[in-house]
């Protein structure tokens, strides 16, 4: 199960971590999380869902066009 959320910031206007959020592949409750736009464009990070706990492999790219990262998230393999 895929789950891409966008949080909607410019990444030229953030160079220090935003929060954002992601739904769990797992159990689909919703999670916050922090985005560090200075970690780059594409980013890759394992984080457990704040309600279930299962590890979730959050995939995150900026998308110029729209000025806004996307995130989206499967459940990490095991």
């Amino acid at each position: 199960m895929h789950n891409q959320v966008s949080c909607g910031q410019s990444l030229a206007q953030y160079l220090v971590p935003m929060e954002s959020g992601f739904q769990c592949a797992g159990c689909g409750e919703w999670n916050t999380t922090s985005v560090d736009a200075s970690a780059g464009r594409r980013q890759h990070y394992v984080e457990d869902c704040q309600v279930c706990c299962r590890p979730n492999l959050l995939h995150i790219e900026y998308d110029p066009a729209l000025q806004q990262f996307l995130i989206l998230a499967e459940l990490e393999a095991d």
